[in-house]
């Protein structure tokens, strides 16, 4: 179970590491993405002229976007003003609901989709239990309330396999 649904197909330093050559070279042309903590910190109502920037790299190499976030209207709206693509707020991740209508929404196979986030047990377990390649990024900041700090305890012996497996592979 380990592997098949919480081990993430990528682990990056951060948002920025995801490029269009990246995506494209692992035949991904559909990303849906989280916002805290993957592109902004909870406090960050607006993104940045960076995370503009990141957006339309993707846009200029024909990559279809699209917000899945588990947090509430407001925010995801707030945030998405500048950006403007599909959002699904209240997402209910890890649950297929929201992954599936963003899927949907963007008209790609699901063979072409990736989810990108900071959450194992939310954005990685989403894109496993529906099927696409998952891109896990550590927490831009995190949240200094029990039940975040007890999910980032679980999510470190699954960080600790994965990094071991990564590492088997590469010196075969």
């Amino acid at each position: 179970m380990l592997r098949r649904y919480l081990c993430p197909d990528e682990y990056l330093e951060g948002f920025r590491f995801v490029t269009p050559d990246f995506l494209l070279s692992r035949n991904i042309r559909a990303l849906l993405l989280d916002i805290d903590n993957t592109l902004a910190p909870y406090e960050l109502p607006e993104p940045t002229e960076e995370i503009l920037a990141w957006f339309q790299s993707l846009w200029d190499a024909g990559i279809k976007t699209a917000f899945v976030s588990n947090n509430h209207k407001q925010r995801v709206s707030r945030f998405n003003e500048k950006i403007g693509i599909a959002a699904f707020p209240r997402a209910k991740k890890p649950l297929r609901c929201g992954t599936k209508r963003a899927i949907a929404a963007l008209g790609v196979p699901k063979e072409e989709c990736a989810i990108m986030g900071d959450q194992i047990f939310t954005d990685v377990w989403a894109g496993r239990r529906i099927g696409i390649r998952t891109i896990l990024v550590p927490p831009i900041r995190d949240r200094r309330d029990i039940f975040t700090a007890g999910k980032r305890l679980l999510e470190r012996p699954i960080l600790k396999y994965y990094i071991k497996k990564k590492e088997e592979v590469s010196d075969d």
